[in-house]
């Protein structure tokens, strides 16, 4: 049997496989660009021999794309690779952001987070097929429209197709020391709205009553709750439409990051108690998507985590595990109990800006992490 650490991975090869991954920009709430991400992702499943199907999107956002990888004993009880294809930064990005090569740097919008290690996992299963190669256990690709905002449309999905498999691949970026993450904290995510009393703010301001200010003050409190162990971040803030008219509606957005349930359940108590509805400016929270605590050192897990420890020894470099913050699909998997393995994807740093950029050495590096887990896993 070919050994999967020896098949002829290429950094440059892989890279122009990436362009059009990183020019056909995907943000979230446009549905329209996802599904474009989608055509194209679905037709290089196809090309490789994947049975591929097409589930139509909900809420307003992308579809989704499940493949069924070629194997005599396709379907349930394998491999599931986990990923998703919609990014953060909005359409336009490539002007300020464009994907480019720069020594061992390579940069572009969504391309460690997580188009990088989606396509690197991709490419392992594409030069095994090549070679010949038939994994031990089948496997199924799903990539997800809407990550980044929770995965409010596609968490009943995930969690169904994840049931049927034995183990689940996230190639979500590596953490900053190139390790795996093997648990990850909670996260709540809430939806804020002031509602006050306009006024013409020249002619009448005493009369108005500003729903700004109110939310604007909110964001000190909010945030100065932040301790080591849960952080609240207000991160969306919209409000007015004249500079002439004391506002009268502002809406935010809040997340907040939990190491343990406990702390995450009282975190969540403490944005409910922010209600505050008899007000002369009204304050309203409603409580939105959550990932839950998935707690690490679970056997299945560590028992992969310790095959890719062993994998990436043989290949040159250390992989630690860890549990993290920042959320992923992986919170959903893991916290079912099911094995998991996370962030095994590229190297790189300063995702979700402007300056977000993979190491192009982490590229060869994790096609064989990956070629050698689908070889090793149920062997």
């Amino acid at each position: 049997m070919t050994n999967p650490l020896d098949l002829p991975f290429d950094a440059d090869e892989m890279l122009a496989g990436l362009k059009p991954w990183i020019e056909t920009e995907s943000p979230t709430f446009d549905a329209a660009a996802v599904n474009r991400m989608m055509d194209l992702v679905q037709h290089e499943l196809a090309a490789l021999g994947a049975i591929t199907e097409r589930i139509p999107g909900r809420m307003g956002l992308g579809d989704s794309v499940r493949a069924t990888m070629p194997h005599p004993h396709a379907g349930e009880g394998g491999i599931l690779l986990l990923g998703h294809l919609d990014t953060v930064h909005p359409v336009g990005t490539l002007g300020v952001l464009p994907f480019k090569r720069e020594g061992d740097i390579c940069y572009g919008p969504g391309l460690m987070d997580m188009k990088g290690g989606n396509y690197v996992y991709l490419d392992a299963l594409r030069k095994l097929l090549a070679a010949g190669v038939e994994t031990p256990l089948p496997v199924t690709v799903l990539f997800t429209p809407d990550e980044e905002i929770g995965t409010p449309s596609t968490r009943e999905l995930i969690e169904t197709e994840a049931k049927r498999h034995k183990y689940i691949l996230v190639p979500e970026p590596a953490r900053p020391d190139g390790g795996a993450v093997i648990g990850r904290y909670a996260i709540a995510r809430f939806n804020l709205q002031t509602r006050g009393k306009p006024s013409h703010a020249g002619w009448q301001l005493a009369k108005g009553r500003s729903a700004i200010a109110k939310m604007a003050r909110a964001v000190a409190e909010i945030e100065g709750m932040t301790t080591e162990d849960c952080t609240f971040s207000l991160g969306v803030f919209h409000a007015g439409h004249w500079v002439n008219c004391v506002s009268s509606v502002c809406d935010a957005e809040v997340l907040t990051m939990a190491k343990t349930q406990a702390l995450l359940d009282e975190g969540v108590q403490r944005m409910l108690a922010l209600n505050d509805p008899e007000a002369e400016v009204v304050m309203e929270v409603r409580r939105g998507v959550t990932r839950p605590v998935w707690e690490p050192d679970q056997p299945g897990t560590m028992a992969m985590l310790k095959l890719a420890q062993e994998i990436a020894g043989e290949i040159g470099f250390e992989m630690s595990g860890a549990s993290a913050g920042g959320g992923s699909d992986g919170n959903f998997t893991g916290a079912l109990g099911l094995p998991t393995l996370d962030s095994i994807g590229v190297r790189g740093a300063d995702l979700h800006t402007l300056n977000e950029h993979i190491h192009v050495d982490s590229l060869v590096e994790r096609a064989r992490l990956a070629a050698a887990l689908y070889c090793r896993l149920g062997a």
